[in-house]
């Protein structure tokens, strides 16, 4: 899905779908942007192989697995606990795997790209540090999630 230009995207224009239709109401939605998006990214493991009569004496390398990063979302803590109450279901053994949705906007709210986490499942909820020393900065809670595959449109 991603168009062919000269200049690139900005890194600041995009949304996260984290199940359901976010903001709507619905059972399973999450309200709320998000203000950072890491940890996008995969890495294929090989091995190395050799046979024992090869004429040439190095190794070669066989595709393997692949293992996925985990991802860290961070948004701006509000009067909404379904980060939480998503952890708090996945800890008390009610599993709830998704499909986390990223789509990167141009400068239109276009979509131009798109990245889905795959069987996506909290795997970690930082809550806001709090400090009392001049109010300019927002609280923030931070949700790293593990998934299964990333497919990249």
């Amino acid at each position: 899905m991603a168009v062919k230009r000269d200049n690139p995207y900005g890194a600041f224009n995009f949304l996260v779908s984290l199940g359901g239709d976010q903001g709507s109401g619905d059972e399973g939605s999450i309200v709320g942007g998000f203000s950072d998006v890491s940890g996008l990214g995969f890495e294929v493991q090989y091995a190395e192989y050799r046979n024992g009569n090869e004429k040439v004496n190095t190794v070669r390398k066989v595709q393997n697995s692949f293992k996925v990063d985990d991802v860290t979302l961070k948004r701006g803590l509000m009067g909404s606990d379904d980060l939480f109450s998503w952890l708090q279901d996945v800890r008390e053994g009610r599993v709830d795997a998704r499909t986390v949705t990223i789509s990167l906007l141009d400068e239109a709210r276009s979509t131009v790209a798109t990245w889905k986490l795959l069987f996506a499942k909290p795997k970690k909820w930082t809550g806001p540090t709090l400090a009392a020393k001049g109010g300019t900065e927002v609280a923030m809670e931070e949700l790293v999630l593990c998934h299964e595959g990333i497919e990249y449109r």
